[in-house]
């Protein structure tokens, strides 16, 4: 997930919002199987080599960084400082580097999407935090959600099927569901796994970086200012799905330990040294997306969150699987429909946007107050949709 501000208004927006996201369909491809070169016009193509020394330790958004896709000031506002120094590249295959090379700035399909959005004044629950962050009423915020796409469904299945020849004849552990496959941490192949997986998750931060930067090209273009004219500042990038090195107290003793949010996202309380130093002090942003009709949220981490390790939601959640929303909705008429209520789609695919209709997901707001009142992640602002580009 990540978050990106903006200095203008609604007012500014709501005019140019039709070609905004009509361009940005066309600069950040979505889809099944779409590469960045293949849609965007050869913006992005990368060679073997380079793609493992994206995703190898020192590589992330940091690597695109340092080659002039974005701001210095990007990585202070991203999780791990953009880069994960634990990744190895040589622990991951070539059909890893192959489904990965030319995917880098694309979101993907799914529940993957680019929104754009407005604070509207009776959404920010904290005036004093949301200022502090850059944030205000009627302002233009963009939101995103993608991960290290086919690169990091190939780690995962690499390492699956390595799990199940060792985990029972090496380890003597058993599984009722082939899913559950392991094996031990120390081990040579539980070591190999965790820096390949790094490598998806700094895959994930390249992603997102190369999308902020077409991201900022499509807004200067629109209004014929540069990025930071518009104040296209980032709040926040964070990974999702991946296991953390992280310091607990268990029964009274602090203990390193290794979290695994699937479901869930990070919700740091102030003062934990997971947290940009830029945050440290108020706690993490944490960004939940709802769904393309209703809205998402921007909170903030607590201390009471050391309860769930932690760890709050990391969206609202399905209410029915994907085939049963593609038999209740059609695709081209919920588009019609949103744009009579001001929200203006695109899609690579008419069933995903049946996929994604909002009564397929539980209501965000029910899900952030309740969070809320477990203690475990505090709201700052509601984000309303305006423009959203899906998968």
């Amino acid at each position: 997930m990540r978050l990106l501000r903006t200095n203008l208004t609604y007012n500014d927006v709501k005019p140019r919002l039709k070609e905004l996201i009509d361009l940005l369909f066309q600069y950040v491809p979505a889809g099944v199987g779409v590469t960045a070169f293949e849609e965007a016009k050869g913006f992005f193509q990368l060679k073997p080599n380079e793609f493992r020394e994206l995703v190898d330790s020192g590589g992330g958004a940091k690597w695109l960084v340092e080659k002039g896709y974005g701001w210095k000031e990007d990585l202070e506002r991203t999780e791990l400082n953009g880069s994960s120094k634990d990744a190895d590249s040589s622990k991951i295959s070539q059909t890893v580097v192959k489904r990965g090379l030319n995917q880098v700035g694309t979101l993907g399909s799914g529940n993957h999407y680019l929104e754009i959005q407005v604070v509207k004044p009776e959404n920010i629950f904290d005036e004093h935090i949301a200022k502090s962050w850059g944030l205000f009423p009627n302002q233009i915020v963009i939101m995103f959600h993608c991960g290290s796409r086919g690169a990091g469904h190939q780690i995962a299945t690499d390492y699956l099927n390595l799990f199940l020849q060792v985990m029972e004849r090496k380890y003597g552990i058993k599984i009722l569901d082939r899913e559950l496959a392991c094996a031990p941490f120390n081990s040579p192949e539980g070591q190999d796994y965790y820096k390949a997986m790094m490598c998806g998750v700094n895959m994930s931060f390249a992603n997102r970086q190369t999308i902020v930067h077409r991201i900022r090209e499509v807004f200067s273009k629109v209004f014929k200012q540069d990025a930071e004219n518009l104040g296209m500042h980032q709040i926040y990038d964070i990974a999702h799905n991946r296991g953390s090195f992280e310091k607990h107290r268990i029964d009274g003793e602090m203990k390193e330990l290794i979290v695994h949010r699937k479901g869930a996202t990070a919700s740091f309380g102030p003062g934990r040294e997971e947290i940009a130093p830029l945050y440290r002090n108020q706690g993490q942003p944490v960004i939940i997306g709802g769904s393309m009709e209703t809205g998402s949220y921007l909170l903030i981490g607590t201390e009471k969150a050391a309860e769930t390790f932690f760890s709050t939601c990391h969206g609202s959640g399905r209410t029915m699987s994907r085939t049963k929303a593609r038999r209740m909705f059609r695709g081209d008429t919920l588009l019609k429909e949103m744009e009579q209520r001001g929200i203006y789609v695109r899609s690579a695919s008419m069933s995903g946007v049946a996929e994604e209709a909002g009564p397929a997901y539980k209501s965000i707001d029910e899900v952030v107050l309740t969070a809320e009142l477990a203690g475990i992640s505090k709201r700052l602002v509601r984000l309303v949709p305006l423009g959203n580009i899906k998968g």
